[in-house]
């Protein structure tokens, strides 16, 4: 507070007292000041960067394994980082003969909110985040740092002003204790995965993922943003954490604006999701409109990180984009899996004649929100990797032999109609002997190590029985080559369960 604040008048009535708080806080208001700083800075260097692929090829390439993490705190980053360590733990024959861990055929990986932690970790890391992600993050208390007593008069005043908590905190925090200062050009040298990091932008309504063609429309260079920061945007839930900040710098690069932008902005038929990233990126592209990105949780728009691969499908111009020709024809078999730690919401208030009050009720009505976009995009990226299978299918069984054999290497055992897109959900309600538990465990940055431990341990045997993973590993065997799924499945698991889809 300002040392020119005047003094607070003294009252003996609860109206004069109650005027006396009020004027304390908005003192503490005027005084107030939130870290807003932008988390990019300009870049001209993009201007004959050639745009990167979604895909890296590999080796094999017959094969493409696609994780998606939800959000929901510590929760969300011990779940998926147990999936991750079932992965390991499952040994996949390749066409070259060799085995390789399922983990190490991972090519995408996409977090939003507590997923976007562990998302984060496994692309800076690899392989060697199942070492230490336990003990750096997922039993450490990430909330130490941040503005958590609402009756504190600074933290309320910090709330007024935007958020009680800014860049002074969670980013520092995760900066300190688990990324190290590392900034996306250290995941992006890696090249395999690919990671994408989710968060909404509040302004236009539309999912942000931190992607480089992303940052390009803003003249930035996604390789200069601080990992810590990108998470803490996805992870910044309303009122709690302030938005985060991003700059844009139309003049400073020449951006080539992609095609399917001026149609989707401008057609009535172009789909809405499509649409609405289209005028975002116009925005972006006009400070007349948008001079400041505010983003908040990627949970607010889509709490699967689904929606940048529905967009970059429906914006695609050829049948396999975003494959490249190469990678189209080689491919076999797709697994895209949804890592879902969502929990059900506390609706103890629907067995009262009283309605819920003020906590419960926005609660209520952030859930509502969140679980109909993960309802509809779900269903969307459903019905996008069914297309994109037929699209796929098509493309290939026109290609001419001169063409099968400059894609593939030789025409020998080629078989056109030989793809096929498995796509499924890994949550909760898979363990109905520990369904119950796993739900009632808070949606925090920090969590006991008892309930940590029992979300890897979940993660895992969740992963072992799901028959989505176990339907890819057995027909993405090689031929000659002896499946290792990674469980022998029950009878009563041989149907998928809680809301598992099997495209085609």
């Amino acid at each position: 507070m300002s040392p020119l604040s005047p003094p607070l008048p003294r009252h003996d009535s609860a109206l004069g007292r109650a005027g006396a708080a009020m004027l304390a806080v908005l003192a503490l208001v005027s005084c107030a000041s939130l870290d807003t700083s932008p988390i990019n800075t300009p870049s001209s260097a993009i201007d004959a960067a050639p745009a990167p692929g979604l895909f890296a090829d590999d080796e094999d390439g017959e094969t493409l394994v696609g994780l998606t993490f939800s959000g929901g705190g510590t929760r969300a980053a011990a779940f998926s980082f147990g999936v991750l360590q079932a992965f390991a733990e499952t040994e996949v024959p390749t066409a070259s003969g060799p085995t390789r861990s399922l983990l190490d055929r991972v090519d995408f990986v996409s977090g939003v909110s507590g997923g976007s932690v562990t998302a984060a970790y496994f692309g800076l890391k690899g392989r060697a985040a199942l070492d230490d992600f336990r003990e750096r993050f997922l039993l450490k208390n990430a909330e130490e740092d941040l503005n958590t007593n609402p009756l504190n008069p600074a933290t309320l005043a910090k709330v007024m002003g935007g958020g009680a908590n800014d860049r002074s905190n969670l980013p520092r925090w995760l900066d300190r204790h688990l990324f190290d200062g590392a900034t996306f050009r250290s995941i992006l040298a890696r090249r395999h995965p690919t990671v994408w990091i989710n968060a909404s932008d509040i302004a236009n309504h539309t999912p942000f993922v931190f992607e480089p063609g992303t940052l390009r429309a803003l003249c930035s260079d996604l390789a200069d943003v601080p990992v810590a920061d990108a998470v803490a945007a996805s992870a910044a839930v309303p009122v709690i954490f302030a938005p985060v900040t991003l700059e844009t710098y139309p003049d400073r690069c020449t951006y080539e604006m992609p095609r399917w932008v001026r149609w989707a902005s401008e057609q009535a038929g172009a789909p809405a999701l499509l649409k609405g990233y289209a005028r975002a990126l116009l925005a972006y592209r006009d400070t007349k409109q948008v001079r400041y990105l505010r983003l908040l949780d990627g949970g607010l728009t889509d709490n699967f990180g689904l929606a940048g691969l529905t967009i970059a499908r429906a914006a695609a111009d050829t049948p396999y984009a975003p494959l490249s020709p190469r990678q189209a024809a080689r491919l076999k078999r797709a697994l895209f899996l949804v890592v879902n730690s969502g929990r059900a919401s506390d609706t103890e208030w629907t067995r009262t004649q009283t309605g819920p009050t003020v906590a419960p009720l926005l609660m209520a009505v952030v859930d509502t929100g969140i679980d109909a976009s993960v309802r509809q995009g779900f269903d969307a990226f459903q019905l996008t990797l069914a297309r994109w299978q037929q699209d796929l299918i098509e493309w290939r069984c026109r290609l001419s032999p001169a063409e099968v054999a400059r894609w593939v290497g030789s025409t020998k055992g080629w078989n056109c109609r030989d793809v096929k897109f498995l796509s499924g959900e890994v949550a909760f309600d898979q363990l109905p002997e520990k369904k119950e538990k796993l739900q009632a465990i808070a949606t925090r940055f920090v969590l006991p190590a008892d309930e940590v431990d029992l979300l890897i341990q979940a993660g895992r045997e969740a992963t072992r029985r799901n028959p989505v993973v176990n339907g890819f590993l057995r027909t993405s065997t090689p031929p000659g080559a002896a499946a290792r799924p990674v469980a022998r499945l029950r009878k009563d698991e041989e149907r998928p369960s809680g809301g598992l889809v099997k495209s085609n």
